[in-house]
């Protein structure tokens, strides 16, 4: 009866509750909430405050209801069904869903299996009771599409806003795990997730990356992608991106390639907000600002997660997140707010620093420098760069670098400027510094030709062999 309910209203506020709000060329967005992690079982006072917002546009991150948290239970498509009914109860849910319009996915909860994937038996069940609890058309493409993933674009050019719904689970491959350890600071015993080197694992799905393609080649002034899971986070032992890198490194390249500019990334899942910033991955500055605890923060301080890209955070307390564009001043603000609306988080910077730096017109692309002639079997950075995962030899002038660890390893870099993004790193572990390298220092290797035998793997992003053994790593006489 109450699903009955739930879609007996106007027109108009059905539209507004669409999980994929049609594209509107004269809405111009400047107020934009987002968050994730909603138990419909347990108050959830925070859908008022963001009401009391008002903002353009609400973003659902997934974890939108809790479907698996009773044990004594199968996850079936009626106990689904039943979770929806209970959140489209609340008042505090239909005051949100009447005061703006809606976009959503899903995360493993609402997806129905707690950290699923492709395995799930009855995702294709949930997906339907999905669209159906947020009023997908019955006409529309994404009711025949293998995910839940959506986009729409808001406003004119020069206020345009991109926001792209990505499904990390109905596609996700089972994930690489651990012994089992006590999770520091948890106190928690469970299986850590490691990173998994599989070829064939994946997140979204060939389908879903033809379509991510597409969707960042179109104009966009600003682009919210949205992942359930965090994107650039990967210290901690959890759920995230970096679970499985190279699937993290195709949509860094992917969003390099396309030279989309003004992404931002909104994330969820970790139960605890944070703002993380990488500076290398995509050609200028990227904030992933994840906001997950509608109702699920800790209700008391804890320790934060690990997290070496950690701008600033808010590790406890019930919170949701928010995009303010400012146009006339060319600015954004990333924010969180707690269940009062007051903000705990803030980064403010301007719209233009999340652009694709064009270079000057005397400047060569690196693809369009010669390829030095080298021994067949033999790459240069540029070629190695692109074999992660592999082994392989690479070849070039040790333009710069240092000894650390009090000289027990080198860093022999291939550009001047280590945080260049054609740099590539030689890493000489103290397991190799015997024999001919012995007594070797940076001095030794500055300004030679060097190459190096070993595996290609990505620190913080950036492509690196790392020598352990002495005849891996040779100077090369050039004429």
């Amino acid at each position: 009866m109450m699903r009955r309910l739930l879609f007996v209203v106007p027109a108009l506020l059905f539209a507004a509750c669409t999980v994929g709000a049609a594209d509107d060329a004269d809405k111009v967005l400047a107020k934009i909430a987002f968050g994730s992690c909603a138990d419909q079982g347990k108050p959830l006072p925070i859908y008022d405050s963001i009401a009391a917002l008002n903002p353009d546009l609400m973003l659902l991150l997934g974890d939108n209801i809790y479907a698996d948290l009773d044990k004594s239970r199968k996850v079936t498509p009626e106990v689904i069904q039943e979770k929806y009914d209970i959140l489209a109860g609340l008042p505090g849910w239909k005051k949100l869903k009447a005061t703006c319009p809606m976009m959503a996915t899903w995360d493993d909860h609402d997806f129905g299996k707690n950290d699923g994937g492709a395995e799930f038996e009855i995702r294709d069940e949930s997906q339907k009771l999905f669209h159906d609890f947020f009023g997908t058309p019955s006409d529309s493409p994404r009711r025949n599409r293998k995910g839940v993933y959506s986009a729409a674009t808001f406003g004119p050019n020069g206020k345009r806003v991109q926001v792209i719904m990505l499904d990390t689970r109905y596609y996700r491959a089972g994930l690489k795990t651990g012994n089992p350890a006590t999770i520091a600071p948890y106190g928690l015993i469970r299986k850590p997730y490691l990173p998994s080197e599989d070829a064939a694992a994946m997140f979204l799905g060939d389908e879903q990356w033809k379509w991510l393609e597409e969707q960042l080649k179109m104009p966009a002034d600003v682009r919210l992608l949205c992942s359930s899971i965090q994107v650039i986070s990967e210290d901690h032992p959890f759920e995230k991106w970096a679970n499985i890198p190279a699937e993290r490194n195709r949509l860094y390249k992917l969003i390099r390639d396309t030279r989309a500019g003004g992404v931002m990334v909104l994330s969820g899942d970790r139960h605890l907000g944070e703002l993380s910033l990488v500076t290398g991955a995509v050609g200028y500055p990227l904030y992933d600002l994840t906001s997950s605890g509608l109702n699920q923060g800790a209700d008391q301080w804890r320790a934060q997660e690990p997290n070496k890209y950690r701008v600033s955070s808010m590790p406890y307390g019930d919170h949701f997140g928010a995009v303010l564009l400012n146009w006339e001043a060319g600015t954004i603000s990333l924010q969180l707010r707690d269940t009062a609306g007051e903000i705990t988080l803030k980064q403010t910077f301007p719209i233009s620093l999340l652009r694709v730096q064009d270079k000057k017109p005397d400047d060569k692309k690196p693809e369009d420098k010669p390829e030095e002639k080298l021994p067949e079997g033999v790459l240069t950075p540029a070629q190695a760069a692109k074999k992660v995962g592999e082994v392989v030899k690479v070849q070039f002038a040790v333009k710069a670098g240092r000894a650390v660890n009090d000289g027990k390893r080198i860093l022999l870099n291939s550009e001047k400027d280590f945080r260049s993004k054609e740099n590539f790193t030689v890493l000489v572990n103290a397991k190799a510094m015997t024999g001919k390298w012995e007594k070797a220092t940076f001095d030794t290797f500055k300004n030679k030709v060097i190459r190096a035998d070993g595996k290609v793997v990505l620190f913080k992003d950036s492509p690196q062999i790392q020598i352990d053994e002495e005849a891996k790593l040779e100077i090369i006489e050039t004429k």
